[in-house]
């Protein structure tokens, strides 16, 4: 009996020190996985200290976001790491102390109910009873998938007189005649305008589900869909010229030039409105336009009827607009910006770092008054702004003078300088905005699906890219879905929607 007491001691001993062992080692894990996560989250503040704070500019958005994706990854793994050295109830009171919101209240809840094996008490053998019960909602996905509508037409005749033979009319569909419902043309202009996939990409993608479709039959259906846009494009740019302000940019688009084997470089121009700074009630929108090459006679003709407010950069093409007693220009604080901040980095001096401390003041003051009437941001910048301006102007007109005409100091003051009157047309009209970021922010897309495609098959391939960007594009702007929307104009542009009610398609008209 003593031998068997000083074996059972042996084992509790070794259990003991097992289990200490244990402990110590999921000590450590733990401490080292919450190390690492304060590690992470550190560095992912840092960038955002990066993006955000005065040196954003040296960061590419979509590097940003890249690396953001890898730090989320990385972040991830540790916390599985951590998971697996805790306890089920330390996962659960982790989970708890975790906030992550409720799931959105229209989407299919499935049950899934996990019960004991037994209901029958272990101690005495009764009946167990439910007391509670512990409900956690897993957000979960269903695969995409295709199903093929069948459409019946059946033929009715006379048994009488055996002449007339009746039957409905087929639906109007924009592919005619083809395999796809106007549901699926939507998305495939959706996943290649607005989540940037190729049809070559998109081609693959549904391989992998066994319906195989040709890149060629795919860019037919899109090249069907965009002659039925084209007039809503139109419709739009012109509803966009009614307004007193605009925005516009442009930005390159390789197009393949099979005469020469090589790509020629077209461009993509965008007019956006934005009038939500200022309190407007005109809901947002961009139209894009595609033009083979940049010459100043391509924005007068687009812009041909405007009058108002014409936000743009420092391209000269403008400038003929400019003339006419119509439009007045307004230029953008933040590209003559960018050209102190460059030189901050490469040639530092005290005009360099008061200029950009003088903007930077600027752009507070329009934190505080975005949103307000146009009256009263006039009013706030004619006292707090134009002080600023004048300083400014002082400045950079006393240093041009002390420096090298041929420096680039002396450039990035001189491209201030000489568009003065529209840096400053934001003081006398409280609707103007400091920059051109607008179209810049409506712009980006394309310059994102212009890296996937690499380029732009022809002409017409750039103009069809510019009308369902336009439309994708504006549909986000106005926070609408641009599938359900883009299916529900679709449909209605094939049944024969009157050209004279175009306005009624706008997606700030659309209600899911």
């Amino acid at each position: 009996m003593l031998v068997a007491a000083r074996a059972e001691a042996a084992q509790l001993v070794e259990r003991t020190a097992q289990l200490t062992a244990e402990v110590e080692r999921k000590t450590i894990v733990t401490a080292e996985a919450e190390a690492e996560i304060a590690r992470l989250n550190a560095i992912i503040a840092a960038f955002m200290r990066h993006r955000f704070g005065p040196r954003s500019e040296k960061l590419d958005d979509d590097q940003f976001e890249l690396v953001l994706e890898d730090m989320g990854i990385a972040l991830g793994r540790v916390k599985a790491k951590l998971d697996d050295a805790s306890t089920p109830k330390e996962r659960v009171e982790r989970e708890r102390r975790t906030n992550r919101g409720s799931l959105p209240a229209h989407l299919t809840r499935i049950e899934q109910l996990v019960d004991v094996d037994s209901k029958q008490c272990d101690c005495c053998g009764g009946a167990l009873h439910t007391i509670g019960e512990d409900v956690a909602e897993r957000l979960d996905f269903v695969p995409a998938s295709f199903r093929v509508l069948v459409t019946r037409r059946p033929r009715y005749a006379c048994r009488a007189c055996e002449g007339q033979v009746v039957q409905a009319p087929a639906p109007a569909r924009i592919v005619e005649g083809g395999l796809p419902t106007d549901a699926l043309v939507a998305q495939v202009l959706v996943s290649k305008y607005a989540d940037h996939l190729p049809l070559y990409r998109q081609a693959q993608i549904y391989a992998r589900q066994g319906i195989n479709l040709d890149r060629s039959t795919l860019a037919d259906w899109v090249g069907r869909a965009a002659w039925y846009l084209a007039p809503l494009r139109d419709h739009l740019l012109t509803e966009l010229k009614k307004g007193p302000r605009l925005f516009a940019d442009e930005t390159t688009a390789p197009v393949l030039d099979p005469g020469r084997r090589s790509t020629k470089t077209g461009q993509i121009w965008a007019y956006a409105r934005d009038d939500r700074p200022w309190g407007g009630t005109d809901p947002p929108a961009v139209a894009f336009l595609y033009a083979p090459d940049r010459k100043a006679e391509r924005p007068k003709a687009h812009l041909a009827g405007f009058s108002g407010i014409l936000q743009v950069d420092g391209y000269a093409g403008y400038r003929e607009i400019g003339r006419r007693n119509d439009v007045a220009l307004a230029f953008c604080w933040s590209h003559v910006r960018r050209k102190f901040f460059e030189l901050s980095k490469s040639s530092p001096s005290p005009t360099v770092t008061e200029t950009l401390a003088l903007i930077k003041a600027l752009y507070a003051i329009e934190d505080e008054i975005r949103g307000q009437p146009p009256e009263v941001r006039q009013a706030i910048r004619q006292q707090k702004a134009k002080p600023i301006i004048d300083a400014l102007h002082r400045l950079l007109t006393a240093r041009l003078a002390l420096v090298s005409a041929k420096g680039k100091l002396a450039e990035a003051i001189r491209y201030a300088t000489s568009r003065w009157t529209g840096l400053t047309l934001f003081l006398e009209d409280g609707r103007a905005e400091l920059d051109s970021n607008t179209v810049e922010r409506a712009i980006r897309p394309i310059a994102l699906n212009r890296k996937n495609a690499l380029f732009a098959g022809s002409d017409d391939g750039g103009d069809n890219w510019a009308i369902i960007a336009s439309l994708i594009e504006t549909a986000k702007l106005n926070s609408v879905d641009p599938l359900a929307w883009m299916t529900s104009i679709l449909e209605r542009l094939a049944r024969g929607h009157s050209s004279q009610k175009l306005d009624q398609l706008m997606p700030w008209r659309f209600k899911a």
